[in-house]
């Protein structure tokens, strides 16, 4: 009974990290983080690039933007060691955003200069906008340079109810946008904070300063006179 019992342990245990040997390397590729936004809005999602190598250091990640979807509002956030490149090109045709007409949209952004060591991961942060309202996702193509002028390219897009390509391309989720989400527009976000600033400014301002002043001195005066009150019915009862 023991010597079966150590053969179904020793069997489980060689099944687990056959798994993990497995499961390993398909999950250590570029991602995005969060990975999904909302339709129509806008959103900042991390690009999360790990190094795969043992003796070699990521030093270039570049991501390529869709072409059927895209983006005119694209800002990476500077990243401390990395220099950025964001290369632009004309559309089809002209959108329409905040009112104006919209020709050219991010086709690329480039990181270079720095170094992801092996062992090690890093994000690379970029606020992007509008998104789509007639999509439900965004697929990025992103190429990960080695110091050893290797060049892994994640391109290929997963599909629904296949197995995850060797390497899978950066997939972005578009949900539906609820109201008052974390997730909505910057034309509502705008709304809101002009509301709470015009708020804070009658607050601050004079009249609302004058306001305060006449309902607290109306406070003080009926307050005066219950005190004056109750002081005469007070003499009165002494007298008494």
């Amino acid at each position: 009974m023991k010597t079966s019992h150590r053969r179904v342990a020793t069997v489980g245990a060689l099944a687990a990290a056959t798994v993990l040997l497995v499961a390993g390397p398909a999950s250590a590729h570029v991602s995005v983080d969060p990975e999904q936004a909302p339709k129509g809005g806008y959103a900042t999602v991390d690009f999360k690039v790990p190094n795969e190598q043992d003796d070699a250091s990521t030093v270039k990640l570049e991501v390529v933007f869709p072409d059927d979807h895209p983006l005119v509002s694209v800002m990476p956030q500077p990243v401390p060691g990395w220099d950025i490149k964001v290369d632009k090109k004309k559309l089809d045709k002209p959108v329409e955003m905040h009112g104006e007409k919209v020709t050219e949209a991010v086709s690329k952004v480039t990181w270079s200069g720095g170094k992801v060591e092996p062992g090690q991961f890093q994000q690379f942060p970029v606020s992007m906008g509008q998104m789509p309202k007639n999509a439900d996702k965004l697929v990025f193509k992103a190429l990960q340079t080695y110091d050893n002028k290797d060049v892994v390219r994640w391109i290929e897009e997963p599909q629904e109810g296949a197995a995850e390509p060797e390497h899978p391309a950066p997939v972005l989720q578009l949900t539906a946008a609820d109201e008052g989400s974390s997730g909505g527009s910057s034309s509502d976000d705008g709304k809101a904070a002009e509301q709470a600033g015009k708020k804070t400014a009658a607050a601050d301002s004079p009249s609302g300063s004058d306001t305060t002043a006449r309902v607290l001195g109306g406070i003080g005066i009926v307050v005066g006179l219950a005190g004056v009150a109750f002081g005469v019915l007070a003499g009165r009862r002494r007298s008494a």
